[in-house]
């Protein structure tokens, strides 16, 4: 189940988008296994979103809501607390819902936390699914492939931006 390829770095983990395929349908049986069947999956982007889109399609969910949290600005490098960015989900969408949050990595759990808070009042069930959760996570997630305490390198994030937004500097 982690046959992940082998790093450069042993500090690291590299995750390719083949290994990825399997981790959410491993991740998805698991969930259907224990018999959730979330109304909602809420995404947190940016690296939620493949996660999200993967569990949909194997838990035939198709109620995807997606949040954009900001908290990494850099490799190891975060802001103090996450902050939700515009536009804001209506929490009035998730009432009486059981909510999946789907997310790539459980790191600090702040951003888990961030949005497990944000849905807590108005849903029926809330419960957290991701690909890797390290030990230092605030949120201990219901869902789990694989848990690491290693910088965890994703296929769509390894590479830098094919495009320059104004302000920001490129790595060559």
């Amino acid at each position: 189940m982690t046959d992940v390829s082998p790093a450069a770095d042993p500090a690291r983990e590299n995750l390719s988008y083949e290994v990825f395929g399997r981790a959410v349908r491993e991740l998805a049986q698991v969930i259907a296994d224990d018999g959730y069947q979330p109304d909602v999956i809420l995404s947190i982007a940016r690296g939620g979103v493949f996660v999200a889109g993967g569990l949909a399609y194997a838990l035939d969910c198709k109620n995807i809501h997606l949040v954009n949290v900001e908290f990494y600005t850099g490799v190891g490098q975060t802001l103090e607390m996450p902050v939700m960015l515009a536009p804001v989900p209506n929490a009035i969408d998730f009432t009486d819902k059981k909510v999946l949050i789907a997310d790539d990595v459980a790191d600090t759990g702040k951003t888990l936390k961030l949005v497990y808070d944000f849905c807590l009042e108005t849903v029926a069930e809330v419960r957290s699914a991701v690909i890797y959760e390290k030990s230092q996570s605030l949120v201990k997630c219901e869902y789990v492939w694989k848990r690491t305490d290693a910088w965890v390198n994703f296929p769509w994030s390894v590479e830098p931006p094919v495009v320059k937004r104004a302000g920001q500097v490129l790595d060559a």
